[in-house]
């Protein structure tokens, strides 16, 4: 038992607790408790990295128009896809020069459903990530919610308007306030220190690209999370089509 859960520590390259490295066991036929799976890895000196409060780089626009908060910090996980999604932004540290992520969540599964790339942290940025996002989800979105701080990139111009073509409606927190947007903070919180705080500053924006695009779809696919039944989302969000469907 104890060389299985070294295994799948390592696997998860120290980024799952006992809790998750539990899940992954009883998934396999095993049946233990966290309670044994902590002790084995204590034993080991086995610790998950911790989450940190990270830099917010809200670039707040004070003459834009804002959206209501629709969400008013409610981030319960609707019962099917496409009702609410999140986004924000965050830098990914590099040498050869400024470099940004921007995701887009669906509140149902925690499923990065969209996200883009590139050396400036703007409106065409956060656009793109949400034309990603209608995409994934085949076009039709209209009425999903979508919700963020009051960013610049997501008040001005060319992001509303493109809310406006996929017929997506805008929602916003307050400015500075990162409970607001708790669910998008954090997601780039683990990512900042699952992945970026062992890479340290990658050394080319093709290197950070591959290793970001890497581990969004590990995220996807085989992070469990405890509010999508403790599966991966896309996992989660098979199981729930079925069933839906049954």
């Amino acid at each position: 038992m104890t060389a299985l859960v070294v295994t799948l520590f390592a696997r998860h390259k120290g980024r799952y607790g006992s809790p998750r490295i539990t899940d992954d066991l009883r998934a396999m036929g095993w049946r233990v408790s966290v309670n044994t799976i902590a002790k084995i890895m204590a034993g080991q000196h086995l610790v998950a990295r911790p989450k940190r409060r990270r830099r917010n780089l809200t670039q707040p626009d004070g003459s834009a128009r804002k959206a209501p908060d629709l969400l008013n910090r409610d981030f319960t996980p609707p019962p099917v896809p496409d009702v609410a999604w999140v986004g924000d932004l965050t830098e990914i540290p590099c040498e050869q020069g400024k470099f940004y992520l921007a995701i887009v969540l669906d509140l149902h599964s925690r499923r990065a459903v969209g996200f883009a790339m590139g050396a400036h942290h703007d409106g065409a940025l956060a656009t793109a990530a949400l034309q990603v996002a209608v995409a994934v989800r085949g076009c039709d979105v209209a009425g999903v919610i979508f919700h963020s701080d009051q960013g610049g990139e997501y008040t001005g111009n060319l992001f509303r308007a493109a809310c406006a073509r996929a017929r997506v409606r805008q929602s916003m927190g307050r400015t500075g306030s990162a409970l607001d947007n708790a669910v998008a903070e954090s997601f780039n919180s683990t990512l900042e220190f699952e992945l970026l705080a062992r890479a340290g500053r990658y050394a080319t924006r093709a290197q950070a690209r591959a290793e970001v695009a890497g581990f969004i779809g590990e995220y996807n696919n085989q992070r469990r999370h405890s509010t999508a039944g403790r599966l991966p989302p896309v996992v989660y969000e098979a199981r729930v089509r079925a069933e839906r469907a049954a």
